[in-house]
């Protein structure tokens, strides 16, 4: 069976327990941010389209940082760098299913916040709760297809140059460096045509939220509410396409393996970790909610 070897932090064991220590860390706050706006979102008083799909963006972001972080953090711990064909072709495939589903879930998001804001009227009739499910159904089931076709062009190539992978994790870029055949040049092609894809949707994204702006240059409450609501998903939005975009995009003249270092953990391991951090800090509902639980468990201790 063909064992493919990761990247390493570090040389030294000192350091590899650094890295260890550190990615565990992030790794913990993750999951705690996550929990907790999960349990928000849960919360009955919040039974909203907005909590419904924040919901989903948690479960997402726990399921992408747990795709790469816990293995890199294993392998510093036992000072390895081996992961399985089998284990390896799951790392690409979740993390494309995971990151693909959060983009097109971050463009549901965006038609959210346009309806509440610029057609308040119609959001009960626009965004009921079965019109919720179909949507969050769209773009799981969207990335769930477009993982299942990048994996599959990636693992049915013939590799020969090694089995080195230059990241800290399985990625889709690293891999194709293995081929030995021109069939690689297909799944350039689906790269592209994905990353135009994802350039198309954050195109919608900045739209919606220039009708947004639009519709609120009147008031200055409008403003102020247009602020609170959409700055922490466009700030979302911004990390998360703009560091996935150079991570594939970007030029092999411009590669190298600390910048390729440096751009994964931008877009692997720092959105998962910043969202629950960026939401909770611009929404009073959910900080009155987290108030609310952190309360309630102290007064049962």
């Amino acid at each position: 069976m063909i064992v493919f070897l990761l990247l390493e932090f570090a040389d030294t064991r000192e350091l590899q327990l650094l890295h260890f220590w550190l990615f565990l860390g992030i790794y913990l706050a993750a999951l705690l941010g996550s929990g907790l706006i999960t349990a928000v979102a849960c919360d009955h008083c919040l039974h909203t389209p907005m909590y419904f799909f924040l919901l989903n963006l948690s479960l997402l972001d726990l399921g992408t940082i747990s795709t790469t972080v816990p293995k890199s953090m294993a392998n510093s711990l036992w000072n390895t760098r081996a992961i399985s064909h089998p284990g390896c072709a799951a790392q690409v495939f979740l993390l494309v299913f995971l990151m693909s589903a959060e983009l097109y879930l971050l463009i549901v998001m965006a038609y959210d916040r346009y309806v509440a804001i610029c057609k308040p009227l119609h959001y009960g009739t626009l965004l009921g709760s079965r019109a919720c499910v179909h949507m969050a159904a769209a773009a799981w089931s969207s990335g769930f297809l477009h993982a299942a076709l990048h994996t599959a062009n990636t693992f049915s190539l013939p590799l020969c140059k090694g089995n080195a992978v230059d990241q800290f994790f399985c990625e889709i870029p690293q891999i194709l460096k293995l081929s030995c055949s021109d069939a690689y040049l297909r799944e350039v092609g689906v790269l592209v045509f994905s990353a135009c894809l994802a350039f198309g949707c954050f195109v919608f994204i900045v739209l919606s939220y220039v009708q947004i702006f639009r519709a609120v240059i009147p008031s200055e409450q409008g403003w102020h509410k247009a602020f609170s609501t959409c700055l922490p998903h466009l700030a979302v939005v911004s990390l998360f396409v703009s560091t996935g975009m150079i991570a594939y995009l970007k030029p092999p003249s411009i590669s190298s393996p600390t910048l390729d270092l440096v751009v994964a953990v931008l877009y692997s391991v720092v959105p998962p970790a910043m969202n629950p951090l960026i939401y909770s800090m611009r929404n009073r509902e959910i900080k009155d909610a987290l108030r609310k639980i952190i309360t309630g468990c102290f007064q049962k201790q």
